[in-house]
């Protein structure tokens, strides 16, 4: 993300709801363009690498987002004038019963304090409680077992028994509940089970805690996840996933953006603060001006990769903090290097070594792929000057113990040429529509780039169809210059859709507790990753307005032709296409058509599927005539051998 400024299952194709093509006469229409493809001429390979996924802690990616927690606040750390955040007395009757935060007791090192829970009055009658809100709500869903966890800790022996319960915010009625039978006078982590029975599905509900006993209870790191995606423990929301996986994305960039630097050096994604248990995760402020649980921690981002079966692309602390403190080159940066070397370690290291037997004590032995090292975060930022000489640092240790990794730079160099180089664009669509054209004559001889963030900025909280099709334009010229262009990822991609939950908009997709949806730009993504070829032919298009954009990839082994057209005009759009240099060419081809009305129209998380793409064939062969609707991204897929 920009400094400070606030950053499905398969292709979700509506194949029986078409969307009617208004007639041609119905629009003013552009003058036939012209677009010639030779096949038996090609210009260079795709990168197989080309479209994967970028993510930070921002809009409640993590906690609130992707991250399957329902408890928030969960370890206390959000506490102060308000109280103990997102947590309330729920007593009930005649009991009495207050809550405060204690920094004198903890479960653990790096959680010191805890909820002290006093209750004065309390009988089996009268149970005094406390309740969780949750994340904007607790999504449940009927016949649905929740896992949970607690550390709780007594001032006496005959402390007990504790009900844990899922709670109607509106009816009070009881959805779910377990009982700890008794907690001890020491710190202890209790499990329980809460199954859900023939309920409707909602998300105004809450977690409460109650007890019938007096005396003083210590509780911390109060858990609780639905299933989650691949049953990971720990793990994350299976329909946001199922999203992510629909994008069909190559690699994941983590842990992203300006949550790796944070505001200050001591606020930055320390990984090894969050590896291991939970209980030993201290939790920190993320850069978006709220707690991170550190629950999304190393290995899960890995594992998060391992489930889509996809690359990290691993960006690693270099130094440099948002609001400008920075460790020059040399001997105070060797610690933050070695640090760097641990990690790539913990990554890709096999057991032998100090940090991939640690991985595989925490459970995951086999080593994960790894390619790709980010040194920094949009080191631009930094005015010392000092990047270069810090990237230098980084590079040349990097490089003596992993020779074969691609060493990924976040600002230009002058004195060494990177192996890659990240470049971040955030634009409104006619500023994408005029530099489609940025990469065509850029040097060949130059570092690779990595397009690492970049967003069509239109709409709130997710994007609209005009963003989209700004979108579509530069994914257009990505693909062309693909020889160039190695690596892209959007951002940002999540955003909670909730009152306080967006600090950035125009984000790819929306959730709130219960549901998650797709913008039209997340359509646009999808139709763009899943049908790319290998190569890109050579092609030219004449007669174009400026508001058409092409690209063309195709896959020799297969026998197919990938086109990818955008109309972002008002008008219909007639293109003449001719196909030279393959054998023989289908006499028909299958279309998909992402389009809707205006620009501003958009998918929500009321309305989430009002602009998805649509499947459908048109005739095809050596040359045939195809006709675009206004506001529209379509991808034609023809045999040619």
């Amino acid at each position: 993300m920009k400094q400070n400024h606030s950053r499905t299952l398969g292709l979700l194709l509506v194949g029986t709801l078409c969307v009617a093509v208004p007639s041609r006469s119905a629009f003013a229409q552009a003058a036939s363009a012209r677009l010639s493809i030779q096949l038996d001429k090609p210009l260079h390979p795709v990168s197989p690498m080309l479209y994967g996924l970028m993510t930070e802690e921002i809009n409640y990616s993590y906690d609130g987002g992707v991250y399957a927690e329902m408890v928030r606040n969960r370890t206390f750390q959000d506490h102060g004038f308000g109280g103990l955040a997102h947590w309330n007395l729920d007593n009930k009757g005649d009991a009495r019963g207050t809550i405060v935060y204690d920094g004198t007791e903890g479960p653990s090192a790096a959680l010191p304090g805890s909820m002290l829970f006093e209750i004065s009055k309390a009988d089996a009658s009268n149970l005094a409680g406390v309740r969780n809100e949750g994340y904007w709500g607790m999504a449940l869903q009927p016949d649905t077992t929740y896992k949970g966890s607690l550390y709780a800790k007594a001032d006496s022996d005959d402390f007990g028994p504790l009900v844990v319960s899922l709670v109607n915010d509106n009816t009070g009625a009881e959805l779910a509940t377990a009982s700890i039978s008794k907690t001890a006078t020491t710190w202890k982590r209790y499990e329980f089970t809460l199954k859900t029975g023939k309920i409707s599905p909602s998300s105004t509900n809450h977690l409460l805690i109650s007890a019938s006993h007096s005396g003083k209870l210590w509780l911390n790191l109060i858990s609780l996840f639905p299933p989650t995606y691949k049953n990971r423990d720990n793990g994350n929301r299976p329909d946001i996933m199922e999203l992510l996986a629909g994008m069909h994305p190559k690699f994941l960039r983590l842990p992203g953006g300006n949550y790796l630097e944070g505001d200050q050096i001591d606020e930055r994604f320390d990984w090894k603060t969050n590896i291991g248990p939970l209980v030993d995760r201290p939790t920190h402020r993320g850069p978006w001006n709220y707690q991170s649980s550190d629950g999304m921690g190393l290995l899960e981002f890995l594992e998060w990769t391992e489930d889509l079966k996809i690359e990290p692309v691993l960006a690693v602390f270099a130094g440099y903090a948002l609001k400008g403190d920075h460790i020059h080159p040399g001997p105070a940066l060797a610690p933050y290097v070695e640090d760097a070397l641990d990690e790539i370690e913990f990554v890709a290291g096999d057991t032998s070594t100090k940090w991939g037997s640690v991985r595989a004590k925490l459970g995951h032995p086999a080593a994960f792929p790894l390619h790709y090292v980010e040194v920094g975060n949009e080191d631009w930022f930094d005015r010392s000057g000092s990047y270069e000489g810090r990237y230098a640092q980084f590079y040349k240790a990097i490089k003596a113990k992993y020779p074969k990794l691609e060493i990924i730079a976040t600002a230009p160099l002058k004195h060494m040429k990177p192996d890659v180089l990240d470049d971040h664009y955030y634009k409104r669509a006619d500023e994408f529509f005029s530099f489609v054209n940025h990469y065509d004559s850029a040097d060949r001889n130059g570092p690779k780039i990595f397009i690492g963030e970049w967003a069509t900025r239109e709409g709130a909280p997710t994007t609209n169809l005009g963003a989209a099709l700004g979108d579509a334009a530069w994914m257009t010229a990505m693909e062309r210059n693909s020889d160039l262009i190695i690596m892209a990822s959007y951002a940002p991609l999540f955003v909670n859709v909730n009152p306080g939950g967006m600090q950035w908009e125009s984000d790819l997709i929306g959730y709130d507790a219960a549901r998650a949806y797709g913008s039209p730009g997340y359509y646009a993504q999808c139709l763009f990753s899943e049908d790319l070829g290998t190569s890109v032919p050579t092609s030219s298009i004449t007669n174009a307005g400026d508001r058409l954009f092409y690209s063309v990839t195709n896959d020799a082994a297969k026998g197919l032709v990938y086109l990818k057209l955008v109309n972002a005009a008002s008008h219909v759009q007639t293109i003449d296409v001719s196909l030279s240099g393959a054998g023989s060419v289908a006499h028909s081809a299958s279309l998909v058509t992402l389009s809707g009305k205006t620009t501003a129209e958009t998918n929500s998380i009321s309305d989430p599927r009002r602009i998805v793409p649509v499947k459908s064939s048109i005739q095809a062969g050596d040359t045939f005539s195809h006709t675009m609707p206004p506001y529209s991204i379509q991808v034609i897929v023809v045999e040619a051998k």
